[in-house]
């Protein structure tokens, strides 16, 4: 996964700190159509710098791809999943949709969890190339 960032500072150990926009998922547009006024963050990280840009450059910075797509299909196809299985398992006493929706619930505590976990970790390698 690549994103344009800009270096804010470096360190003698060959990290440094960058940069980089967040914007909503319809880009940001919101004046062409009044809809949501999203607030655009800034979101500043560590990343190693190999190439040894300097402070003020515009770099590319790259992840690995493998935590986002975990982090994904925790966060999607988790709480599809069990809802489904829920719902199938419940419908042999009458109550699938009951069951189905305490196993949906169970799914959202359990990416509540695998979010906190994830965020303790720290475990994203950010890379300059």
């Amino acid at each position: 996964m690549q994103q344009r960032v800009k270096v804010l500072s470096c360190t003698e150990d060959g990290m440094a700190q960058v940069a980089c926009l967040r914007q909503s998922a319809c880009s940001g547009d919101c004046h062409k159509c009044s809809g949501c006024g999203a607030v655009e963050q800034t979101m500043v990280f560590t990343a190693h710098n190999p190439i040894g840009a300097k402070p003020g450059e515009l770099v590319i910075v790259e992840s690995e791809t493998g935590p986002v797509l975990k982090a994904a299909a925790v966060l999607y196809l988790m709480p599809l999943f069990l809802f489904i299985t829920g719902y199938l398992v419940g419908m042999q006493w009458s109550l699938g949709g009951l069951i189905g929706a305490l196993a949906f619930a169970l799914s959202i505590l359990l990416v509540v969890l695998y979010d906190r976990f994830v965020m303790k970790k720290k475990n994203t390698v950010y890379t300059i190339i």
